[in-house]
């Protein structure tokens, strides 16, 4: 071996060995960059109809695209927020009695003070309290939200721009292959954004009136607790779960095996009809490869980021199947919005 030879190995292995290191302390960069794709992703999937069917021009479109966007958040804010914030501060109150209740039954019994002194840690534990730190706004969150929308904004308005930019930061040889790459990932993504957003309204809809006709309290905004927990599969809507059930104890033993069977039979319908059908027509990810990103993204960085787990993912999947199994094994493999015939 010469030393050229040597010298570009360890150059090679010190590179790869410092990727982990830069995505630990980039991935506030990372996430925000994320984010703004998957802004960009709705923006301009909510442009469409107005390019095809309007025959409007593309900036036209995009900005109706905003406000269209815009107009219907706050309708809705409008239209159910009172409701909806009245009756998520009756689930909290309710969750906040039947934890402290849970509690006291535990502190009755050898074993149940075993169990507090694991989950307290030596401190006290509040649902709400949990919740109420989940949800506290800092200075630096609301900036990393504002670069976030506005840089989906500039990268739904010039994504070939963007895109070709990115792949001239590779050797011109890997030029063409980067470029494909970023926009099998792009489509991958606007997908994966149209299945889950499907499901979030299915499962948001059918938890309303399942809660609804059991008659817990709230109904509303347990629903929405249900459609926007789907957006991070597989745990989402075990989290969903929680609040649930102990709304239900405080309406008795009935209402809690009712709204466990609910619960169990909405997943079910999930995973076997809503699921496959989705996936069937726009994007399927191996449930291995979804959990393993949850788990590692939940571990590394914390509870909070873990929403971004599904569209990481996602990258992670479309960019090794395409890079690695298709272009370097010669392995053939279907990507995302491929005719798999």
């Amino acid at each position: 071996m010469t030393t050229a030879e040597f010298f570009w190995r360890a150059v090679i292995f010190i590179s790869v060995a410092l990727v982990p290191v830069l995505i630990w302390f980039l991935f506030d960069v990372i996430l925000i960059v994320v984010g703004a794709i998957l802004i960009a992703v709705l923006l301009r999937l909510v442009a469409e109809p107005f390019m095809r069917w309007g025959k409007l021009p593309q900036t036209v479109a995009l900005i109706l695209s905003g406000v269209f966007t815009i107009a219907v958040v706050a309708g809705a804010g409008y239209v159910f927020g009172s409701q909806i914030g009245a009756e998520f501060t009756d689930v909290m109150q309710r969750t906040n009695d039947a934890v402290t209740l849970l509690m006291k039954q535990l502190q009755g019994s050898q074993t149940g003070k075993l169990i507090l002194q694991h989950i307290q840690g030596g401190s006290g534990f509040s649902l709400p309290g949990v919740l109420g730190n989940l949800f506290t706004v800092s200075v630096r969150f609301l900036e990393a939200l504002v670069v976030t929308v506005i840089g989906g904004f500039y990268l739904a308005a010039q994504p070939g721009l963007y895109r070709s930019g990115l792949a001239k930061l590779f050797p011109r040889r890997l030029r063409k292959e980067a470029n494909e790459t970023l926009h099998d990932i792009g489509l991958a993504l606007r997908l994966w954004l149209i299945a889950d957003m499907i499901q979030m309204v299915l499962i948001g809809s059918l938890t309303t009136v399942a809660v609804w006709l059991i008659g817990l309290p709230s109904p509303l905004a347990l629903g929405v607790i249900a459609g926007l927990a789907e957006f991070v599969p597989y745990v989402g809507p075990i989290v969903a779960a929680i609040p649930a059930l102990l709304v239900a104890t405080t309406q008795g033993v009935h209402s809690v095996l009712w709204t466990a069977v609910a619960y169990l039979l909405i997943h079910q319908i999930e995973g076997n009809l809503v699921a496959p059908l989705v996936q069937r027509q726009l994007i399927f990810i191996p449930p291995a490869v979804m959990l393993l990103a949850i788990v590692t993204v939940l571990f590394v960085f914390g509870d909070f980021f873990v929403i971004f787990a599904g569209p990481i993912a996602v990258i992670i999947f479309v960019a090794v199947n395409k890079l690695y199994v298709r272009d370097s094994l010669g392995e053939e493999t279907v990507l995302p919005g491929e005719d798999s015939g």
